[in-house]
């Protein structure tokens, strides 16, 4: 099996939709990780859920835990340009090689489960194939981030040393319900007895929280409480502060945006800080795991004139934090974005944080298996009865370029909305402005 047929495959079994809605999936997920020997179980894991920031979160602990000389796996999802992204181990995504022998020695699990129950899912595969990937590889420990919701998500059959939910916001309210209490609901399915869970929710869907982790026996911590966050000066386009818990003093400078990665900061801290000792990094160890951060496509800036953004922002939580970061970060500029968002997306809700902005927008669409993009005219149409100057542009490439032309000097363009979209840009960037101008 090669990488593009591996891909191939993986792309054919794309059936979310349906999978989401399927209350026995959690039973196919655990007749597969059977079927490959529960590879789920051969180290700790650090379990990490929410709406927002999870991915942020699960990549801060993966790297304080590197830096303190752990062998460390990190699952994230969604992958911004490889499949290799969501098996990473001490930073670094597996090869293509290693990830498409991992795949066709999976198959014949793959075809057993299929058999038994049906076949696995896309997320399913690949989540697996990370299991199986850190496995192979003798980790000493895993962080691993929840796919959607909790209580019926493939990752709720590990066993963690701790449990993290960063945020509820309103996400997939079509699978997890409509209220906030609802998905709060659903993502404290991931309390278990004994294990400590660790979040920064706050209002009902803490109390939602709270009261599940008593009803499981699991230990509640909350961030708010246990944590003071005070800024420092910086350099420009990262962030020095201290945070501060009930345990140590952090001074922590972060080469990322954005005053949501502070709070995504101090609940890492708090979910390390609730490890067993022989996993728990100093101290010093956090700091200097902190200050090597690489988060692709969460406010990753790229200066120049104009500068860039990218960012992924696809649900109304996540694009609140992207306004409230542009507004912090750049409080003088004004903004172009280039916007593609899913046909699923509350799209009315993802743009309004942003249309409080002095900003001007190109939206786009994408083009990938198994998803569909919102019409860019629809959301044209959306920016344009608020008031903002809108234009429609299909080829993401050609609106990153017409953007560029927009903005003068001293604005700066946003890429964000979906994956896909900031995926693709962020791909294309990279290849043709970032090594360009390093020739």
């Amino acid at each position: 099996m090669t990488y593009e047929s591996a891909t191939s495959y993986l792309l054919g079994t794309i059936n979310e939709t349906a999978s989401r809605r399927n209350p026995a999936r959690l039973d196919r997920m655990r007749v597969f990780l059977e079927q490959l020997g529960n590879p789920h179980l051969a180290y700790p894991t650090i379990h990490v859920g929410g709406t927002s920031g999870k991915g942020s979160t699960s990549t801060m602990i993966a790297a304080a835990l590197t830096a303190s000389g752990k062998r460390t796996g990190l699952h994230t999802k969604p992958h911004l340009t490889s499949m290799t992204e969501r098996v990473r181990l001490d930073g670094t995504p597996i090869s293509e090689d290693e990830f498409a022998e991992t795949l066709a020695a999976m198959m014949p699990a793959i075809e057993a489960t299929a058999r038994a129950e049906s076949r696995p899912t896309y997320y399913e595969t690949l989540l697996a194939l990370a299991f199986v990937s850190f496995a192979k590889r003798g980790i000493d420990v895993a962080v691993i981030e929840v796919g959607l919701g909790g209580k019926l998500d493939g990752t709720n059959l590990v066993r963690p040393e701790v449990s993290v939910i960063t945020n509820v916001g309103l996400d997939h309210t079509d699978v997890l319900g409509t209220t906030h209490e609802a998905i709060a609901a659903d993502k404290a399915g991931i309390a278990k007895p004994g294990v400590p869970l660790v979040s920064f929710a706050t209002g009902a869907a803490r109390a939602v929280i709270e009261d599940a982790c008593r009803a499981a026996g699991a230990p509640f911590f909350a961030v708010g409480e246990l944590t003071s966050i005070e800024r420092r000066p910086s350099e420009p386009y990262g962030q020095s502060f201290t945070v501060t818990s009930d345990a140590a003093v952090y001074d922590l400078s972060l080469p990322v945006l954005g005053g949501f990665q502070r709070a995504n900061a101090a609940t890492s801290i708090v979910a390390l800080e609730r490890l067993p000792a022989a996993l728990r990094p100093a101290p010093a160890d956090v700091e200097h795991g902190f200050a090597q951060l690489v988060i692709p496509g969460r406010m990753e800036f790229f200066p120049g004139h104009p500068s860039v953004v990218f960012d992924i922002a696809h649900n109304p939580d996540k694009a609140s934090s992207l306004a409230a970061a542009l507004r912090e970060t750049f409080p003088d500029r004004r903004f172009v974005f280039v916007i593609g968002i899913g046909d699923t997306k509350d799209a009315a809700n993802v743009l309004r944080p942003l249309f409080e902005l002095p900003a001007s927008f190109v939206f786009t669409q994408f083009e990938t298996a198994g998803r569909t993009s919102e019409r860019p005219q629809r959301l044209a149409n959306i920016a344009e009865l608020a008031g903002m100057t809108a234009r429609t542009i299909s080829d993401p490439v050609d609106a990153l370029s017409v953007a560029r032309r927009a903005a003068d000097g001293s604005n700066v363009v946003v890429v964000t909305g979906s994956t896909f979209v900031t995926g693709i840009l962020r791909a294309w960037w990279l290849e043709h402005v970032v090594e360009r101008s390093r020739r």
